[in-house]
């Protein structure tokens, strides 16, 4: 069974309330802490998860080796004037390739989410001094780019991250507002709704990687949408 309702109805009002997103937060949510390996945390802002394990080390491995082939400097919807705001390499990983299909429907699967709401899985390297500043994850539907995001899929809803590697110093992903802090361990996903209960955007889910003191940070991202973004591919 899948959980993102396909009905077209958007927030009345840009950024405002939505029916779609409220019932994705509490579909999903309440399928996450019905899951005995995934831990919410203790905080009220936002509704965030983690899931120690979820990949194994040949998983993450070969994600690593995937996004070493194919990494390209990284780059944002809206330019920010600030050249060091995101500085870390990103690559497209292949959706139907025997490695990346399996760990891309069992993000899905945790969540309980249709495949065809997840835009393609990220993978992310950030080298020492390499960061990616405070930011959203939703898109912000008074900027330019919102019509092409709204016909691809709408807004975003949820977002899974899994560490592929241990970083030796550096490179945790802050949540400021929310006052939440994890630091990358190999296979561990985390998970958050971008949305508020009632299906608005969340400004207390405000994070950023920040910058690798020492080693290399490896991760893959998987963005969930309101409607389905691969058949608008």
């Amino acid at each position: 069974m899948t959980l993102f309702s396909k009905n077209p109805f958007l927030a009345k009002k840009p950024g405002g309330p939505s029916p779609v997103r409220k019932l994705a937060g509490e579909t999903v949510s309440r399928r996450l802490d019905d899951n005995p390996a995934v831990t919410r945390a203790k905080i009220d802002a936002a509704q965030v998860y983690y899931h120690p394990d979820f990949l194994n080390p040949a998983q993450c491995t070969a994600l690593i080796r995937a996004i070493d082939s194919d990494r390209r400097p990284s780059t944002l919807l809206s330019e920010s004037g600030d050249s060091a705001f995101r500085t870390s390499e990103s690559c497209d990983l292949d959706r139907w390739s025997p490695i990346v299909r399996p760990i891309d429907e069992s993000i899905a699967a945790l969540l309980g989410v249709d495949p065809a709401f997840g835009e393609t899985l990220q993978g992310q390297r950030y080298a020492p001094g390499q960061q990616f500043r405070a930011h959203h994850d939703f898109f912000n539907e008074a900027q330019h780019y919102w019509p092409a995001m709204n016909a691809t899929g709408g807004q975003r809803t949820w977002t899974a991250m899994v560490y592929l590697n241990h970083v030796e110093e550096g490179g945790a992903t802050w949540f400021p507002q929310a006052g939440f802090r994890v630091a990358p361990k190999r296979g561990l996903l985390l998970a958050w709704n971008n949305m508020n209960p009632d299906g608005s955007p969340n400004p207390f889910t405000l994070h950023e990687g920040t910058p690798v003191v020492r080693g290399t940070k490896y991760i893959v991202t998987k963005w969930f949408r309101e409607r389905s973004w691969l058949k608008q591919q």
